[in-house]
């Protein structure tokens, strides 16, 4: 009886001491999990060194032209590659007039250069006694010199980086197309260019002449900008009128008011604002307001207009003949408010069908 008791007992403590191992070892296990999990991973540290760096999200979205290849502006960043000489491997951003400074070469023009071209010039100021054979690359991170702005009635306005000169269509593609709200026309507003000289210092750089100094001096050298306005018929452009498919330059500013608008009011079923579309006439403007109803006065219309002056001018139609093809349709004008006048016959007339009962006049047929 007591070996039994006494065997029982060891079981028991081989028992608890198991269990206290498999406490003690999942405590461990969780204690060094939890420390792995509050390190930072590699993934969540920043860039490796001070030197890396990210490409730039800027001069990301480009449009390239088939047509030519890219020439380097002002503002533009570049990245300029020399094979085993990492000390010459820099990034530069091009001066306004066209140029950077580059260790062991100086000056560079880079204004009205391709990446090519640009390469060959730095090749051949570095060969010789720096490096026997050397081997340059020069790709454009940053495209700051090809910026077109579009605004106004567009679904995507804003600053668009574009090689080459991009038509008015492809500004337009580029910009999601125009708004349900467009005018006719587009207006490109370009910077009046001022004189430039050469400098005799540096081949290919441009620097602007001062207004002062063709003037003795008189003139402020804060003058403001100059600009030119074009203006292109996009409606007819859509319609396969190509001859309005302008080119445009780096700068211009292209902007699509929103279309004009006239008023139909009085004696119709919808009376309100409706926006004035290219050729919109009389009876479209009628029917855009769901047509008269039976109170109208149809043949004393009329439609106040802006003359030149800005004074409004009163034009009498006659919207019944018109609308039934008697006399000849009349064009809308922005701003043009067509009014349809009330009939003091039909009003007392609508009045006594209502005191009546009898709300609506209904044509029976005859058989």
């Amino acid at each position: 009886m007591m070996n039994k008791v006494r065997m029982n007992e060891s079981h028991l403590s081989r028992m608890l001491w198991r269990t206290v191992s498999i406490l003690i070892l999942v405590f461990t296990s969780a204690s060094v999990a939890a420390a792995q999990g509050s390190r930072p991973s590699q993934s969540d540290k920043g860039p490796a060194s001070a030197g890396s760096t990210q490409p730039s999200t800027r001069g990301g979205a480009v449009l390239v032209s088939p047509e030519e290849d890219y020439r380097i502006g002002p503002n533009d960043v570049i990245d300029v590659q020399v094979e085993n000489a990492p000390e010459l491997s820099k990034t530069f951003r091009v001066t306004a007039a066209g140029t950077f400074l580059m260790p062991y070469v100086g000056r560079v023009t880079a204004a009205k250069k391709t990446t090519e071209e640009l390469a060959l010039l730095i090749t051949s100021g570095l060969k010789g006694d720096y490096l026997k054979d050397p081997k340059v690359t020069v790709s454009v991170r940053e495209y700051n010199s090809r910026s077109f702005f579009i605004q106004g009635s567009v679904r995507s306005p804003g600053v668009y980086q574009i090689e080459g000169r991009p038509s008015m269509l492809e500004l337009l593609t580029l910009a999601g197309g125009l708004a349900d709200t467009h005018g006719a026309n587009a207006f490109i507003i370009r910077r009046i260019k001022t004189t430039t000289l050469a400098d005799p210092g540096a081949e290919g750089v441009v620097e602007s002449k001062p207004a002062a100094a063709a003037t003795g001096g008189s003139e402020s050298s804060d003058e403001l900008p100059k600009y030119e306005l074009k203006s292109v018929n996009i409606n007819g452009l859509l319609r396969g009128r190509f001859e309005q498919d302008t080119k445009l330059e780096p700068g211009d500013i292209i902007n699509i008011p929103s279309s004009d608008v006239f008023f139909v009011a009085g004696e119709v079923n919808a009376p309100g604002s409706f926006p004035l579309k290219e050729g919109t006439t009389l009876r479209q403007a009628i029917s855009l307001a769901q047509g008269t109803n039976f109170k109208a006065a149809l043949d004393h219309g009329i439609i106040f207009r802006e003359n030149a002056d800005g004074k409004r001018e009163e034009l009498r139609v006659n919207i019944g003949a018109i609308m039934s093809g008697k006399k000849e349709d009349i064009a809308i004008a922005a701003n043009d408010i067509i009014m349809v006048t009330n009939s003091k016959a039909k009003t007392i007339g609508s009045a006594l069908l209502k005191a009546f009962g009898m709300s609506t006049i209904t044509r029976v047929p005859i058989p």
